[in-house]
């Protein structure tokens, strides 16, 4: 259920697009009528308005999200607060040009920060955040935890530059699926490889 409640946003975004993208001129008509009068241009042409439309719904999606679990008196993580700031700074700017450029450097941008992070934290302040976050349910050598942070600092880096090829190489449907479907492959591959290169180092268990 959690997995669900955090891909929520992601999924509404798809649905959204697709829907909008299957009755190209009703939501042009819809998109003009929400955000014409707002945007810095005014009606919304057929190509522009499936991905106006699902950014503004992705917006909504990812300020409801923290709202709930605030209501709920729920911690929200500091990542989940990074990325309603970028969906409402670039979504915002893709529905007042009308351009799903801005939309398009959302997750390259939210990758970016996330090695970034994990970047500086190692060489800033000689802190390893994974350690931080998964020493208590696993433990690996010290050399093993300094991998495994560069591996992930490698990984997010090359999927924001993949994730810009994408966006500028093929037309917006196909970075949609790529966004959905391409990145959540990506993200599993890496998770397989690196439960299995990590299996060598992991203690077992003395037998009872």
């Amino acid at each position: 259920m959690k997995l669900l409640f955090d891909f929520l946003p992601l999924i509404l975004f798809f649905t959204s697009f697709k829907l909008a993208e299957s009755r190209p001129e009703l939501a042009a008509g819809l998109a003009t009528a929400w955000f014409g009068p707002l945007a810095s241009r005014g009606a919304v042409d057929v190509d522009a308005a499936p991905v106006l439309l699902a950014t503004a719904v992705v917006m909504a999606a990812t300020a409801l999200q923290i709202g709930w679990l605030l209501a709920r008196g729920r911690r929200v993580d500091t990542m989940l607060w990074v990325s309603l700031a970028l969906v409402l700074l670039l979504g915002g700017a893709t529905l007042w040009f009308h351009s799903e450029t801005f939309i398009k450097w959302k997750p390259s941008v939210l990758y970016w920060i996330m090695g970034a992070s994990l970047w500086a934290s190692h060489t800033l302040f000689r802190h390893n955040l994974l350690h931080a976050l998964l020493g208590g349910q696993i433990e690996l050598p010290t050399a093993i935890w300094q991998r495994l942070n560069f591996a992930w600092i490698a990984f997010f880096g090359l999927m924001g530059l993949l994730n810009i090829y994408v966006a500028y190489s093929y037309p917006t449907a196909v970075w949609v699926n790529f966004k959905v479907f391409g990145s959540l492959a990506l993200m599993l591959v890496f998770l397989i490889a690196q439960a299995l290169y990590l299996s060598r180092y992991l203690k077992n268990e003395e037998p009872s």
